[in-house]
């Protein structure tokens, strides 16, 4: 049988880093177009490219102004983020479960351990350093340098893990766990199946709306979050 195919999102499911990610976009915004972004925007559930250029767009720029300091200001981010990393690392958070929720997961025949998020993959590899996960862990995958949009990404992880395990994977087979609505329904097209955790700044009600298959508190009730995962096969 093919195996389930669980996908993490990483800011607020995972793991916090106390906004390190945040302050890096915004230097690296302001040192290529000379704003940080739009005050109270919020991260949650975009991609780091869908993060810049809905900001710009809100403040009058268009699309061919932005895609010409895009991939700079992705390069300035990705400098940033590790002296960002470093200055909050006594404020990193592991979601309470995290670990022993990974632990069983790899131990797991039935199961393959991967990302969806809306991070550029060193971006990823580097927060998840940062905190002590580490990127290995993670067999397979999708990230917000594969595509900007982030409801692209749950068929590209398909495809990876189609050519990991040499055989189709049906998009039931993929399970996403996330807290945002975004990771809710990111996988709809190809009916992947989603799993809410409110570690983030999402509430039960906000994430139940969309119609996953849980929404625990945390991931610390492992046996309960693995049901779940094998529970609609």
């Amino acid at each position: 049988m093919t195996p389930h195919v669980v996908l993490f999102d990483i800011d607020g499911t995972l793991l916090s880093t106390d906004g390190a990610g945040r302050r890096a976009m915004e230097y690296a915004m302001t040192t290529t177009y000379g704003v940080p972004g739009v005050d109270g925007y919020r991260y949650d559930g975009k991609t780091d490219r869908q993060i810049v250029r809905e900001q710009l767009r809100a403040l009058g720029h268009d699309d061919a102004w932005i895609d010409d300091g895009l991939e700079r200001v992705i390069a300035r981010y990705l400098e940033r983020l590790p002296l960002e990393l470093e200055a909050t690392r006594a404020a990193h958070v592991v979601h309470r479960g995290v670990v022993a929720l990974l632990d069983a997961l790899a131990r797991e025949p039935r199961t393959i351990v991967g990302l969806l998020t809306g991070n550029v993959e060193p971006g990823a590899r580097a927060k998840l350093e940062a905190t002590g996960i580490g990127r290995s862990r993670f067999v397979v995958g999708a990230f917000g340098s594969d595509h900007e949009v982030r409801a692209e990404l749950p068929a590209i992880a398909q495809a990876r893990a189609e050519a990991l395990l040499g055989r189709p994977v049906a998009g039931e087979a993929l399970v996403i766990i996330g807290d945002t609505p975004a990771d809710m329904t990111c996988g709809a097209a190809i009916g992947a199946r989603a799993i809410g955790v409110t570690t983030g700044r999402f509430t039960h009600d906000a994430l139940a709306a969309h119609a996953p298959v849980a929404v625990f508190d945390a991931l610390d009730d492992v046996p309960a979050v693995t049901a779940a995962i094998l529970g609609h096969r």
